[in-house]
C-alpha cells in the first residue's frame, strides 16, 4: 500500500476509472447480444436501431480512450458479419 497521499488517491481514482470503464464495456457487450437477438426476427427498424446504438457506443467507447479503434471496429465488423449471416 502507498504511504504518499498522492499515490493514494491515484490508486482511489484508477480504481473508479476502471468501474467505470468495465460498466462501459459491459454496456457494448449487452448492445451487442440485444442486436443479434433481433436480427434472428423480422423487425427490420427495431434491428437498424440496435446496431446504430452498438455503433454509438464502440466510437463513444473509443472517443474515451475505453477502447482502441481496432477493438471497436472489429467489433462493429463481427456484428455486421453475424446479422448479414443470420439473414440468409
Amino acid at each position: 500500500m502507498a504511504n504518499i497521499k498522492s499515490a493514494k488517491k491515484r490508486i482511489l481514482v484508477a480504481e473508479a476509472n476502471r468501474q467505470r470503464n468495465v460498466a462501459f464495456k459491459t454496456s457494448i457487450k449487452t448492445a451487442l447480444k440485444k442486436a443479434l437477438a433481433l436480427a434472428e426476427g423480422d423487425d427490420k427498424d427495431a434491428l437498424n436501431a440496435a446496431v446504430s446504438k452498438v455503433y454509438q457506443l464502440c466510437d463513444k467507447a473509443v472517443s474515451k480512450g475505453i477502447l482502441h479503434r481496432n477493438t471497436a471496429a472489429r467489433k462493429k465488423s463481427r456484428l455486421v458479419l453475424a446479422i448479414n449471416k443470420l439473414a440468409k
